[in-house]
C-alpha cells in the first residue's frame, strides 16, 4: 500500500519556491464535504509557503476537471498563466461500474494534460471504496492528500523552473 511515510514527499527543503507563483485549484461539487477538506489542506500549505495567487474553480464532477483545466489555459493567455494546476475531487465506489469509468476518465485526462500543457497538473482526486477511506485521506491515518497535492505542486513548479536555467 502506498504510504507517504515511505517517501520523501513531505521533505520540502528541495529548492522551493517561486513566491509569485499562481496555482489554480479545480475542485468538484460531488462529495463536497470531503473535497472541501482537501481544498482547505491544500490552500493552508500553499499559503504557508507564501503563495498568494490561488484561483479556485468549481466543476460538477471529476470527469469535468480536465476540460476545466484545458479551458482555463486556452482562455487566459500569458497574462494569467498559472504555474500549476491541482485537481481535487473524491470518487466513491458505488454499486455500478460508473466508478470505474469516472476514475479512468479523470486519471487519463489529467495524464494527457501533463503531456500537452507547459505547466504541471497535480492529481489530487481520491478514488476510494467508501467514505471511511476518504476520511483516512483528509487528515487520518493516510495523511492529508490535499496537503500532499500542494507540496507536489510546489515541488513541480521548482522543477520546471530548474529546467529553464
Amino acid at each position: 500500500m502506498a504510504d507517504v511515510t515511505n517517501s520523501k514527499l513531505l521533505n520540502i527543503d528541495t529548492g522551493i519556491l517561486k513566491k509569485d507563483a499562481c496555482i489554480v485549484l479545480v475542485k468538484t461539487e460531488w462529495n463536497a464535504a470531503i473535497v472541501d477538506q482537501l481544498e482547505r489542506g491544500c490552500i493552508a500549505i500553499l499559503e504557508k509557503h507564501g503563495i498568494k495567487r490561488i484561483i479556485v474553480l468549481t466543476v460538477p464532477g471529476a470527469v469535468e476537471i480536465p476540460f476545466a483545466i484545458k479551458s482555463f489555459c486556452d482562455n487566459n493567455g500569458k497574462k494569467n498563466k498559472p504555474d500549476a494546476f491541482i485537481a481535487l475531487g473524491c470518487v466513491i465506489k458505488g454499486d455500478t461500474p460508473h466508478f470505474d469509468y469516472v476514475c479512468k476518465a479523470v486519471t487519463d485526462g489529467v495524464g494527457r494534460l501533463n503531456l500537452i500543457l507547459t505547466m504541471p497538473t497535480i492529481f489530487g482526486v481520491l478514488t476510494v471504496n467508501d467514505e471511511q477511506q476518504a476520511m483516512e485521506r483528509i487528515g487520518g491515518k493516510h495523511g492529508h492528500k490535499g496537503e500532499e497535492a500542494a507540496i507536489t505542486a510546489l515541488k513541480m513548479i521548482s522543477f520546471v523552473r530548474s529546467l529553464k536555467k
